[in-house]
């Protein structure tokens, strides 16, 4: 089982970018992707969710309206747009993987089984 992230980056405050999570290794469409986001000294923190199968989404309240989740079966992989960004979007991004329905609980780090290595972005005002 496999998940790579990658787009991260130095951005300035206001702009965007599209970080991407490439998944190997298990039955893509049988999971939830999440996007997490982990910044120095703090808890690792759920952002959003898609569930692979049929596009269905869930979006922590502080990043809806400026993330976006996609996802792209025939590549397997999941797209995370980020625009609007701030100082405190800055942090590493990791992407996991889980069987768990996306809504308020599939932004808890423990429903997942599988995660990535994490992609750094930082932003610059």
């Amino acid at each position: 089982v496999q998940l790579v992230e990658s787009g991260g980056g130095l951005v300035q405050t206001g702009g965007s970018l599209r970080l991407s999570c490439a998944a190997s290794g298990f039955s893509f469409d049988e999971y939830t992707i999440g996007w997490f986001r982990q910044a120095p000294g703090k808890e690792r923190e759920g952002l959003s969710c898609i569930r692979t199968r049929d596009g269905i989404s869930y979006y922590k309240d502080t990043v809806k309206g400026r993330f976006t989740v996609s996802k792209d079966n025939a590549k397997n992989t999941v797209y995370l747009q980020m625009d609007s960004l701030k100082a405190e979007d800055a942090a590493v991004y990791y992407c996991a993987a889980s069987r768990a329905w996306p809504g308020p609980t599939t932004l808890n780090r423990y429903e997942y089984e599988y995660w990535g290595h994490g992609t750094q972005v930082t932003v610059s005002s």
